[in-house]
């Protein structure tokens, strides 16, 4: 029988931040089994959305699999697994609306952006300032919903950027500012597909900023990266931040 725990160990290398992840190496090397209380609290005072889970996945894994093995073993296989994802680390790539150049390399804005939503099999996680004339869009994330992937959409609502979204109520979530009377607005522009590929710019959905205005954007596909932006963006609409509401 194929072992389950390198896979699992692999995916929470690559979830966790380079500073997180030598933390919990630590917390491994001194743990003396998979039920070790050093675990408990390393993952009370990490409270990301889902992170909990994942390591009760891996301890469990390991008490079903391997309960000999040393804490020390699983924090080399933890470090071995980052090193090896940093080999590989793909480069970013840029992508631009409006005119283009033969100076560098770049691919549209609009394309670019239904790319990801379509590559999204779990979850989106869209931001944006605006959004109107976008019926492309909308109807990919109908697709999106009918792949019963989890849409959350945080959008300013100074700009009734939800009234885009209207025909699809019923299969997503909006999220909106939760202080009114803030001097701040919600600027963020991104389009975020099952925790490893994100697109980022300048750019909000709009059927002009997509495809006629001068703007500039990059596409990160560097999953330990996509992860961190990911769990800030959720951190934002958990109980613990209190900085957006449900729209």
């Amino acid at each position: 029988m194929t072992s389950r725990l390198p896979r699992l160990l692999a995916a929470l290398g690559k979830r966790l931040p380079a500073d997180r992840l030598a933390d919990l190496q630590h917390h491994l090397r001194t743990a003396d089994s998979p039920a070790d209380p050093l675990l408990d609290r390393w993952s009370a005072d990490h409270p990301a959305a889902g992170l909990s889970a994942q390591l009760s996945a891996v301890r469990k894994t390991w008490q079903d699999e391997a309960p000999q093995l040393p804490g020390t073993a699983l924090a080399l296989s933890l470090a071995t697994a980052a090193a090896a994802e940093e080999e590989k680390e793909p480069p970013a790539e840029l992508v631009v609306s409006g005119p283009t150049s033969s100076a560098i390399p770049v691919r549209l804005t609009s394309g670019i952006a239904i790319e990801v939503i379509r590559s999204a099999h779990e979850s989106l996680l869209i931001a944006s300032f605006a959004a109107y004339g976008i019926a492309e869009i909308v109807a990919e994330l109908r697709a999106a919903a009918a792949r019963n992937v989890r849409i959350d959409l945080l959008l300013e609502e100074s700009t009734s950027a939800a009234r885009a979204f209207g025909p699809l109520r019923d299969h997503i979530r909006i999220w909106h500012r939760a202080d009114h009377s803030a001097r701040s607005s919600l600027h963020a522009k991104v389009i975020a597909a099952d925790r490893r590929i994100a697109l980022l710019g300048s750019a909000n959905l709009t059927g002009r900023a997509l495809t006629d205005n001068v703007e500039i954007g990059v596409i990160l596909r560097d999953r330990r990266t996509v992860g961190r932006l990911v769990d800030h963006l959720h951190w934002l609409t958990g109980p613990e931040a209190r900085h957006l509401r449900p729209g």
